[in-house]
């Protein structure tokens, strides 16, 4: 395809004068494939949710340089500095009230006087965002509600000619998207993911209340039903039956195995492939193994429980 290319300077160049002149660009960070627009141009924002088919009511996540930059956007308070100072650059989201006179786009937050945001720890992304100069809106560049891409082919697949630019970085280290606190009050966990939630806790000194589900999301990947391949999901299966692909964790019999060493890292980092896998394969009925809820096994099972939850209509 003529919009997918290698990384390198070219590309980053491209990239940059893409963003400046509105246009969405497809890059990888260490969690999942961002689909990026200029976060201070409605219009181009606008592009992300038609790209994506993306309801209007989801916010979206601003991606950074670094943490003065972040600073020129949102209001920080103690515990989101702590937690930028121990985990920026890298997979997690902070939620942030918005600055007086911000001039990133309504549709960015959809509403909100809030602000997800976050300094992604991928030299990609770091070399996009050097040559655009600005805050990158980008969500995951997959359509709405589907499984995120952590290879520049599953951007190709899901999003084609909707793109402008895909940079091609290779897959995604850490493969699942990053984890989100809301830090507007006492702090809350949103969205679990890339960073444990037991590393969070030790950093803020307490636990975190929890607000996985919302019915009006205040930050990405709230929706119930998210995630989710073609066919039907059923969990937590120690036998699957007949006509069901088995997805397995563990030393154990299984059509594809998330790791088969029973490691969590390397199972987020393959989920994804996997349910791109089982698309690919056309499976209409796919059985997952149970996987333990600790450290990142919780984000697995956040976004395997989402991926069988009952589809939008």
């Amino acid at each position: 395809m003529s919009n997918l290319v290698p990384s390198g300077p070219d590309a980053f160049s491209r990239a940059g004068e893409l963003l400046r002149q509105g246009g969405l660009v497809a890059f990888p960070t260490e969690t999942v494939y961002g689909l990026g627009a200029d976060a201070r141009d409605d219009g181009a924002v606008g592009r992300i949710y038609t790209a994506k088919g993306r309801p209007s009511f989801n916010p979206l996540i601003v991606h950074v340089s670094d943490l003065g930059t972040a600073r020129t956007y949102v209001e920080f308070t103690p515990v989101a500095e702590r937690l930028a100072a121990a985990f920026w650059p890298g997979a997690l989201t902070l939620v942030l009230p918005l600055k007086a006179g911000s001039v990133i786009s309504p549709l960015v937050t959809a509403g909100l006087g809030t602000l997800a945001v976050r300094v992604p720890d991928h030299s990609v992304a770091q070399a996009v965002l050097a040559a655009f100069g600005g805050p990158v809106a980008a969500p995951s560049a997959n359509p709405s509600g589907r499984v995120s891409p952590t290879t520049a082919a599953h951007v190709v697949q899901g999003l084609g000619d909707a793109v402008d630019l895909i940079v091609d970085g290779g897959a995604c280290g850490v493969g699942l998207e990053s984890t989100i606190v809301d830090c507007t009050g006492t702090p809350r966990l949103l969205r679990a993911g890339g960073v444990p939630l037991h590393a969070i806790e030790a950093c803020v000194g307490q636990p975190l209340a929890q607000q996985i589900d919302a019915h009006i999301p205040s930050a990405p990947g709230q929706l119930q039903s998210h995630y989710a391949p073609s066919g039907s999901v059923r969990l937590n299966v120690e036998r699957p039956q007949a006509d069901e692909v088995y997805l397995g964790f563990g030393p154990m019999q299984a059509d594809l195995n998330l790791s088969p060493s029973g490691d969590l890292v390397e199972a987020a980092a393959r989920l994804f492939a996997c349910l791109h896998e089982l698309d690919a394969k056309g499976a209409e009925r796919i059985a997952v193994a149970p996987v333990p809820m600790i450290g990142l096994g919780l984000a697995i099972n956040d976004r395997l429980k989402r991926a069988a939850a009952p589809r939008n209509a």
